[in-house]
């Protein structure tokens, strides 16, 4: 991570087949002033963006380090102080909530707006370096959640951008956590797209930058993202090495959230991401196991969440010749997903309705049939 980019771009480019030189390059160089364009330029919906390869690798690329400096010695209109960092902290928070109970498509535009009319004037105000580091930190913390939020509508191009951004931000401001969350999120996103070497590339940068950390609950965050890209590279050693790691992590940390974003990482994701990594690497008892935990013991009582978790558990059992099981589980997903605005949702119910077909003509398979082409009609 210390080595100029030169020494390694190259080699990256090379292994992948990708030339990151057709990365188109931000319109501006300040970090800060390309996240404020990218956020006008969503509101505006003046182009559109695709997820590649490149652009989630060009986040590795070296930060402005002296990019708070700067900004700090420089008069702005606006004196800020922690007041407005508190401020960035408590909109992301209620936006983050909302949108996890009712999907990323709800309020998106708003947390946009949010941070065009209110962030940007106070990022271009006058500040004392501490509160400069505090006010970046706080603002990737809410480029994080825009870019969360804009993938699970659908919006990949635009979530990765927001992603990289959310990683300069909090690199500038020496924020090694939010760092390798924003890592995290470019390495999901990457084996979600396909993209495996780069999520393998992008989820050992996003381990190794939170290695030190001493919040158990960031360790496991950041491991198990490791395991999964492995286990989507058919890494079975490497990925249940860290599988290992992350349950060891999650044993240790404490069941209330904490402060910072990775503190959020709950014992019921840990359950949830874990047993989705077993079942990819074709362990299924483990995987059923896992969700079964995820959902009995550690609750999961966001509806968005739980919705997920039940569609992966349907295809578990399904997979595990548990057909009734499986209908069960679809039918209490349908349940939760009521009135959720999210392309995992969405994509859960398609690949519900594909399998369907191949299932015995039930009265219970009938009953989801139907739930399914009602929902589809609204």
């Amino acid at each position: 991570m210390g080595r100029a980019a030169e020494q390694w771009l190259p080699y990256i480019e090379q292994v992948l087949g990708i030339d990151l030189s057709a990365v188109d390059p931000a319109p501006v160089s300040d970090t800060v002033a390309s996240a404020i364009f990218l956020g006008r330029d969503d509101l505006e919906r003046r182009q559109f963006l695709t997820a590649t390869a490149a652009v989630g690798l060009a986040a590795l690329d070296l930060t402005d380090a002296e990019a708070v400096t700067r900004r700090v010695k420089r008069p702005g209109p606006v004196r800020v102080g922690m007041g407005e960092v508190n401020a960035v902290h408590s909109m992301t928070t209620a936006l983050g909530d909302a949108a996890s109970e009712l999907g990323g498509g709800h309020a998106r535009h708003l947390a946009v707006r949010y941070l065009i009319d209110d962030v940007k004037p106070w990022l271009d105000g006058a500040y004392a370096d501490r509160v400069g580091r505090e006010l970046f930190a706080a603002t990737s913390q809410l480029l994080q959640l825009v870019g969360w939020m804009a993938r699970d509508a659908g919006a990949q191009g635009l979530a990765q951008r927001y992603h990289v951004h959310s990683f300069k931000l909090a690199a500038e401001a020496g924020e090694n956590e939010l760092a390798a969350t924003a890592l995290r999120g470019l390495a999901d996103q990457a084996i979600d797209l396909g993209h495996i070497p780069a999520a393998v590339r992008l989820a050992e940068a996003c381990e190794q930058r939170g290695r030190k950390l001493k919040n158990p609950k960031a360790l496991a965050y950041y491991r198990n993202t490791y395991a999964r890209a492995a286990a989507a590279d058919a890494d079975r050693t490497t990925a249940s090495k860290l599988l290992t790691f992350s349950q060891a992590a999650i044993e240790h940390a404490p069941a209330k959230p904490g402060a910072s974003w990775a503190s959020h990482y709950s014992h019921g994701r840990w359950a949830h991401e874990s047993g989705m990594i077993h079942a990819s690497m074709g362990d299924l008892p483990a995987a059923e196991e896992h969700l079964h935990l995820a959902l009995d013991i550690h609750g999961l009582d966001r509806k968005r969440t739980r919705a997920i978790v039940l569609a992966d558990l349907g295809q578990v059992q399904l997979k595990r010749g548990n057909t009734a099981e499986a209908l069960a589980s679809w039918n209490e997903f349908l349940d939760c997903a009521d009135g959720v605005q999210s392309v995992r949702i969405n994509d859960a119910v398609g690949n519900i309705t594909a399998r369907l077909p191949h299932i015995p003509d039930t009265a219970a398979t009938q009953e989801l049939t139907e739930r399914l082409a009602a929902r589809a009609s609204t």
